[in-house]
Order: C-alpha cells, then sequence, then structure tokens
C-alpha cells in the first residue's frame, strides 16, 4: 500500500525541500495569523522561488476573505487550498471556480456520527481531511498534536479521497493507519521541535515511516 504524505505548517525552503525529497506529495503552508507556523502574503512569495518543483503546494485558511484566498494563491502559485473553518460547501465551490485549484476541506470529528460531515462536502470539493475536535479554548483548528480515536473509520468504504491528520507521528503512523486504513495523511506538530519549528530530522522519519507501511 502506498501512503501519500503531506507536510503542513511549511515556512522554509529548507524543510520543503527535504520534504519533497523524502517523498511528501503535498507541501503544506498556513495564512492564519494565529498560527505559529503562519505565513504572511511578504513571505509567501519570498520564498516562493526557493521552493522545489516536486509536489503539490496546498494553503492552509480559517474563514479566510475569497480576496485573501487568491492573493495567497497567487503569491505561493498554489495547486490547493484548504478550508479549515467553518466554511459551507458552497463557498468551495465558488473557490475552485474562481481559482481554477483543488480544495480539501477539514472536519474535526471524534465519532463515526461526526463522519457524516463530509457528506455535505464531498460533491463539492477534491478530498476530506479527517482531524481531531480542537479542545475546548485551543486558539487553533487544527496543529493541535491531537488524535482522535482512529477505529472510527474502521470498515468505513467512504466514496472520496479523505486524509487523516491529528496527532500523528513516525511512531504512531504505523497504527494509526492500520486502524484508519487511511492511505493519505497529513502532519504538522508531530514533524516539529516546538511549536512552529520544524524539524528536518522528524520530517524524514515520518516521511520514511510511510513508505515502510505495507
Amino acid at each position: 500500500m502506498t501512503i501519500s504524505t503531506k507536510i503542513c505548517g511549511l515556512t522554509t525552503a529548507e524543510h520543503a525541500n527535504l520534504a519533497a525529497f523524502y517523498g511528501a506529495r503535498w507541501l503544506g503552508f498556513v495564512f492564519f495569523e494565529r498560527s505559529p507556523r503562519h505565513l504572511t502574503l511578504e513571505a509567501a512569495a519570498k520564498l516562493r522561488p526557493h521552493l522545489p518543483k516536486r509536489g503539490e503546494r496546498v494553503g492552509v485558511f480559517v474563514n479566510a476573505e475569497h480576496d485573501f484566498i487568491e492573493a495567497a494563491a497567487d503569491a505561493l502559485d498554489l495547486d490547493w487550498v484548504q478550508l479549515h473553518g467553518d466554511e459551507y460547501p458552497h463557498e468551495a465551490a465558488l473557490l475552485k471556480a474562481r481559482l481554477g485549484v483543488s480544495v480539501i476541506k477539514a472536519l474535526g470529528v471524534s465519532t463515526k456520527e461526526d463522519l457524516k460531515q463530509a457528506d455535505l462536502f464531498a460533491p463539492h470539493v477534491d478530498a476530506i481531511l479527517f482531524d481531531a475536535k480542537p479542545p475546548k479554548g485551543a486558539a487553533l483548528p487544527g496543529g493541535n498534536a491531537i488524535s482522535f480515536p482512529w477505529h472510527i473509520l474502521t470498515g468505513e468504504k467512504l466514496p472520496y479521497p479523505w486524509l487523516l491528520a491529528g496527532g500523528l507521528t513516525a511512531e504512531n503512523l504505523p497504527r494509526a493507519i492500520a486502524e484508519s486504513n487511511a492511505h493519505a495523511v497529513d502532519v504538522s506538530s508531530g514533524v516539529e521541535s516546538a511549536p512552529g519549528q520544524k524539524s528536518g530530522e522528524k520530517i524524514e522519519a515520518f516521511l520514511r515511516a510511510a513508505k515502510a507501511v505495507r
């Protein structure tokens, strides 16, 4: 089984190139001021010439204005837009048509019942990302280094592409995949030495672990 991987919250060319070198399919960049991984439009434009040609670029947004998303897509030449807030299905459809990008909708889940949220978005997006619900009082909708019960996905034959996120690390990735049967995964805090500080060693270890899954 081949596992597709997304390294999210990248802020430097060094780590983006490292992720691409070790086989990450997606390179994620966060445009959300409250995140320690926040990338400004100016920083994105400076980063763009130094990014690898390999790897699909994903911009992560939380309840952002469409004009801002368009500006970020231009600044970083995005292939994908990830909606990680309270966006509605029609917003995803509008962005796809307006920007010509693929769209991921992130959803917080903790029970099988929560998976049904995806049915509303699936006709309008290219993939669903299942993440852990943020704890009460959390400042971020994702990247909180917590997981959800992966087994709620066991046996689910979901008719759309999806990614598993939330508290993943190189160490727990094999178990997470075995329990959820995920074919695509997303990691951010699990490859950091501190919030917002990516670790090259952890990025390499995570991507090697993903390749080793059978």
